[in-house]
């Protein structure tokens, strides 16, 4: 069950807010119906998901409780979480290596990944460590825990929320009108985009990318990857905001998680603003410990390298989220030995430019199926193949409305629009000067327009995949 879907706009959304706000027992409807939501797409996992909820409840409590063995208790919970990440995500791709290099033969069974378990294991990971760091107290109730653990906002495609970011409001919370408005209006921002602009540039972009590359020339390639680029934000921005949301109906403040990061004038500036709650909980629980930038310059590199190693096999057990993890460690340590200080003297256009160039070659590595595909698709972006004749067009794969979407979606993700209207204060004065009818009045039309023009696209049956099967 998707967020976009027909089924959770009109029959389990509506039916579980009536009951959440009419019955007294928020935490019980609340994780009751995220294991309802996970069982609907994933039943016979439901149990792991709550082996994870009670391993982790229990390290918790014994490592708030223990003496001179947390340490112990830590690495062994830890260890445990690893564990069940490794068996279901990644034991095929290193037994493929082991088979590969001759210390193994014949194939493993299939096995099947369990849908979010990257987003539950890091949870998990970070609520050990944060209590052994007596950051945090211990949950005591297991119910409490395990309604955090299941939250179906934040279940299956984040952000990965920290248990201290809402300590607080697992235990009480309250939800005015206007945060229950709030949530809403957030909600159906995200909605519109993913439904409006990712699945629409999301279907070309699958065309194109399903062509032998060795067809494609450099327009075609280029649009296939502009659309994916697009694709992949809206449609992963989209879910934070409606995660987000949902989050501000339900009483918890969820924290953001993209922040216009093709606005970036540097792979440093762009990993501060994408997918924020996985790249600052690398920084925070495994980019720090190992001594950040406090060694010498090598050991810097190779801190950053390791880290977003581990971040490229983290969202897939394949050669080519590695090959995408390593070229962007290797780009934040080139910025390191110099680059961003001069891509700091530069315009900023040209290092948002720059910038938006590697983003874009790096997510051929991530679309791609494969590394052979993705060398030769990169090939056809440079003019490998402009020589061949009869060039498979774009324009058989990209219809008007994708490329409608390609150059809406591009206009916000790319316009420096804080910057261009900044010193702020003149450009801001109409807009305070309104009247607070009319801006509460725009706002509510703009949300009614997005929310029936997305109703408007599903009830067409469009093009709506859900990208995040592999994390």
């Amino acid at each position: 069950m998707v967020f976009s879907s027909a089924v959770f706009l009109f029959y389990f959304f509506p039916c579980f807010l009536l009951l959440y706000y009419l019955l007294p027992w928020k935490n019980a409807v609340l994780l009751i119906g995220s294991l309802v939501f996970y069982a609907w797409g994933e039943p016979r996992f439901v149990p792991l998901l709550m082996l994870s909820a009670f391993l982790n409840y229990s390290f918790g409590w014994l490592i708030a409780r223990a003496g001179g063995q947390r340490k112990a208790l830590l690495g062994l919970g830890i260890g445990l979480n690893l564990a069940m990440l490794g068996y279901y995500k990644y034991l095929g791709f290193f037994a493929g290596i082991l088979n590969a290099i001759g210390l193994r033969e014949g194939a493993l069974p299939a096995i099947v990944l369990p849908l979010g378990i990257s987003f539950f294991v890091f949870q998990g990971i970070s609520y050990l460590i944060d209590v052994y760091r007596r950051d945090i107290t211990a949950q005591s109730s297991f119910l409490r825990f395990a309604m955090y653990k299941a939250m179906f906002p934040q279940l299956i495609a984040g952000p990965i929320v920290r248990y201290r970011q809402i300590a607080h409001e697992v235990e009480q919370r309250t939800i005015s009108n206007a945060r229950l408005w709030m949530g809403f209006r957030l909600f159906v921002l995200g909605l519109a985009q993913k439904v409006l602009i990712a699945n629409s540039v999301g279907q070309a972009a699958d065309h194109v990318f399903a062509i032998d590359p060795a067809q494609l020339d450099a327009p075609a390639a280029w649009i296939g990857i502009a659309c994916y680029s697009i694709q992949i934000l809206f449609d992963f921005a989209g879910y934070s905001l409606m995660a987000i949301g949902i989050g501000h109906m339900l009483g918890f403040s969820y924290p953001p998680n993209f922040n216009r990061p093709y606005s970036a004038t540097s792979i440093t500036d762009f990993w501060r603003r994408w997918h924020i709650s996985l790249s600052s909980w690398f920084r925070d629980y495994l980019y720090i410990p190992l001594g950040g930038n406090r060694g010498s310059p090598l050991r810097t590199y190779f801190n950053l390298a390791l880290v977003f190693f581990l971040c490229g096999l983290w969202h897939g057990a394949a050669w080519t989220f590695v090959i995408w993890g390593l070229w962007h460690g290797a780009l934040l340590v080139l910025e390191r030995l110099g680059g961003a200080a001069l891509l700091a003297r530069l315009p900023a256009i040209v290092g948002q430019a720059w910038t938006l160039l590697c983003v874009m070659i790096g997510w051929v590595f991530f679309r791609a199926n494969d590394v052979p595909h993705a060398l030769n698709y990169l090939g056809s972006m440079f003019g490998a193949h402009v020589e061949q004749a009869h060039a498979h067009s774009w324009r058989m794969d990209v219809g008007h409305s994708a490329l409608l979407a390609l150059v809406v979606g591009a206009l916000l993700a790319c316009w420096r629009w804080r910057a261009a209207l900044s010193p702020g204060a003149a450009s801001a004065a109409p807009a305070a000067r309104l009247p607070a009818v009319l801006v509460h009045g725009g706002h509510a039309v703009l949300t009614a327009s997005l929310a029936l023009l997305c109703i408007a696209s599903l009830a067409a049956g469009t093009y709506n995949p859900f990208i995040y099967f592999r994390f």
